[in-house]
This record gives structure tokens, sequence and C-alpha cells, in this order.
């Protein structure tokens, strides 16, 4: 989010402001992170460097750029830069916008604007509509910051007029370098390293969080006199909560390791267990939600292939709705999961198949499945002899090979004697019985030596 000021910028103590704002990138080659669209050819550097403002949206969790990016981008055009809070705000002050836009554009300077809104998933439809027309007039450029998938909180009105910007949760390195610059500053004094990465981890991506906390931290070691932060003095001062869960350590993935073997060991209890205790110690419910559907599809997979939807629509569920109402549906998830029948076959097949492509050749598509758009291609023979499956009886063309000529049946997937996999692999059973004797029929018939 922040990098190190021009030398001009006086001491945080001096001005008590808030060391977020001290840090404030004043340049884009300052900003920390978010490389994948500031970064050189990336798409929100070359809006920058167009020199032409366009309407956006940036949507990302909470401390990663999305102010410090708008006003960066009013600097760069040298624009009129007017903030509405969408917690606060209301019409009134889109009105009140609009009439400094209309002054500005009017005005000797003829000035353009740029009006941003922060939390613009706060504003209902109507008050969302009321930018409408003086985006598509031109009057002024629109950048709304959400923490929310816009598709779902933006009307679609606006959303079609605005370009969307996904910004990611900052790095460990991206929060160590900004914990450097604090320092080089002297706005904290030393921190040992374990200490720094505890603080990194506590942060959990967002440097908002980080420098409000390295700002208690100095406070309270200067009043202490200490020469140097320590991990068992940061531990005192930030209370139980970071004692209990060491975030991005040790015992976060112990946990989550926990909750994982407990949905794989089929016991809602304990799996409901260590997801509370994740919750309860700060995990971000995405992150959890996201593990929720890796388990769905390496322990359940076809056994219940409802399991993967499920989890899918928890993780939805949350989006929408936020805590703590949006961790129940998490709760409904891991139940089901740990209850539901369980099959890693899929999960085994993959990476078999990965394996074997790894080491393999390239071998070629066989004729008789290649396209032939062309009328050249199929005088080339290409998709000679396919067979249309739907065409056969049972929509099933016995004996035919969809394999590379010369590759070995690898027998990637064997399902589990589990839930519905029980009856795909009857199904699989009764196909390849069928293809074996297709193949021996047509080994018998006349000519087969000629066409094997």
């Amino acid at each position: 989010m922040s990098r190190k000021p021009s030398d001009s910028t006086p001491s945080p103590l001096g001005l008590h402001q808030p060391l977020a704002e001290i840090l404030r990138p004043r340049t884009l080659a300052e900003v920390v992170g978010q490389q994948h669209v500031l970064g050189p050819g990336m798409p929100l550097r070359l809006a920058f460097e167009s020199g032409r403002p366009h309407s956006c949206i940036l949507w990302g969790p909470p401390g990663v750029g999305k102010t410090t990016i708008a006003r960066l981008m009013a600097d760069a055009f040298d624009a009129q830069f007017i903030s509405i809070s969408a917690v606060l705000g209301g019409v009134k002050d889109i009105r009140e916008a609009v009439e400094r836009a209309q002054a500005a554009r009017d005005g000797l300077m003829q000035q353009r604007t740029l009006v941003f809104v922060d939390e613009v998933h706060r504003f209902n439809k109507s008050q969302q509509d009321a930018f409408l027309p003086h985006v598509e007039s031109g009057l002024f450029t629109f950048i709304g910051a959400t923490t929310e998938n816009p598709s779902f909180e933006v009307n679609s009105a606006l959303l079609s007029r605005a370009a969307v910007y996904v910004l990611q949760p900052l790095s460990a390195d991206d929060l160590k370098q900004i914990v450097a610059l604090a320092q080089s500053h002297q706005a904290v004094p030393a921190m040992e390293s374990i200490a720094i990465d505890r603080l990194v981890a506590y942060a959990d991506g967002d440097a908002r969080k980080l420098l409000n906390t390295l700002e208690t931290l100095a406070m309270a070691a200067t009043q202490e006199k200490l020469p140097e932060i320590t991990d068992v003095w940061l531990l005192k001062v930030l209370g139980e909560r970071m004692r209990r869960y060491d975030k991005g350590g040790e015992q976060f993935y112990d946990t989550i390791s926990a909750l994982h073997k407990s949905v794989r060991g089929s016991d809602p209890d304990a799996a409901l267990y260590w997801l509370v205790r994740m919750l309860d110690g700060g995990a971000d419910p995405r992150y959890m939600a996201r593990r929720l559907v890796r388990m769905a599809s390496e322990d359940i997979g076809l056994a219940d292939p409802r399991a993967l939807r499920l989890a899918l629509d928890a993780a939805e569920v949350y989006e929408r709705l936020g805590s703590p109402e949006g961790e129940l549906a998490l709760a409904e998830c891991v139940v089901y999961l740990a209850v539901a029948p369980k099959s890693n076959a899929v999960y085994k097949a993959y990476n078999a198949a990965k394996a074997w492509v790894k080491q393999d050749g390239t071998r070629p598509v066989p004729m008789h499945l290649r396209n032939a758009p062309t009328q050249l291609m199929k005088q080339l023979d290409y998709g000679k002899g396919y067979r249309y499956a739907h065409d056969e009886v049972d929509g099933f063309a016995a004996g035919e090979r969809y394999l590379p000529d010369d590759m070995p049946e690898p027998g990637f997937y064997e399902p589990v004697e589990r839930g519905l996999e029980i009856k795909i692999a009857q199904k699989l059973r009764d196909l390849r019985e069928r293809n074996a004797t297709a193949s021996a029929t047509a080994s018998d018939a006349p000519g087969s030596a000629e066409n094997g």
C-alpha cells in the first residue's frame, strides 16, 4: 500500500498524523504491491500512462491501496479529487460533488474532477444511478472502491461503464517492506525478526492494519523506553487474541490440517470444533471457504458430487452476508463434507495423469478424433472414421478408441466402492466389457490384420 514519501515529509510525531497517512505514496512508483495491475505494461499502469482517465471499480480487501491508487490517479491527471464515503454519505454529497465538478469544468482553469466513492456497495440502487448521467457526459471520472464482489453489489448499468480492477492482499514481503520503511523514518524502534514475522502474519495482507498496529507498538515502546521490540513483548501488548492464534505460523497450518483430517475422517463434531477455533482466532472466512472447496474436490469427489456444489454455495453465501451471518453456511458445509462418502479417486487420477504427461512425449491426436472444418482437412482424412456416440446404441460407440494410437490404457481413474462411485464403477465395468467384445469381434472380421 505505502512506500517512502518525499524527504520533505515532516516527522509523524510532529504532525500527529496516522502513520498510514504519513507513509502514503506520492507517486505510482512508490506503491508497494499490486504489481499485477500496476507493474510495467499492466492494465492500470497503462491507464495512468495514457493521459486519459477512465471510470473504474477497485475491488479488494481492506488495506491494499484502493484509496491510494485513486488519489494517485487524480494527481496523475491533475484532477480535482472529491472523496465520498458511502457509509456516511448520501444523495446530498453526490449533488455537491456534481456542483463542484461543474464549477471546476466551467472555471478559468477548466480542471478535471475525479469522484472517489469508498465502500460503493453500500450505496443503494438509486444512489448509484445518480452517478450515471455524469459519468456518461464526462463531467467527472468515477472511481468506486469495494470489498464486496461488484457483480453482486454494483448496479449493472454503472458496472458496464467502469473497468474492474481486482486488488490482492499484500504479500508478506510487501508488508515487511512497509515495516522497513516505517523504521527508516524512525517511526518504530528496532524489532526482532521473529516479532516482524508475527506482526506481518497478524496484519494478514492489510497494510493499514499493519501500520496502525506499528503505531500502537511504537507509542507503547516509547513509554516503556524499549530499545527493541521483542516477540515476547509483542505478544504481551497485542494481547490474548494473537497469542491464541498465530495466523500464518505453525499453529495456523496445524489447525487447518486438523480440520481437513477431521473432515476426511468423517467426524463432524471435530470438524466443527476446528472450524470454530479458526474463525474465533481470526482466520479469514474466505480462506476457510476456499479450503472447504478443496476438501470437497480432494476427499469426496464423485462419491458425492453435491459436496462441491454445496462448498461453492457456502462460499457465495459468505460473500453475500459476511460475518457473522455467513459463517453458518460454512458450518453447514463442514458438517456435510464430514458425513459425505469419501473418495480421492479423481484426485489420484489427476495426479497420475499429470505425472504421465510430464514424463511422456507429445503424442499426435489420432486422425479420426481431429476436427475437419475445411475441405482440405477432410481430404487429408481428418475426422475420417469417427463414430458419433449419440448415433450408437445407448449413446456409446463400443470399441471406439480415444487415446493416442500408440498409448496403452493408463487406468488413471479407479472409482472406489463408496457413494455414487459404486454406480460409476459398475458403469465403467459394463462399458469396458462392451469395448472388449467389440474389439474381439473386429479382430475376427476379414481384413482385420490390414486394418489393425
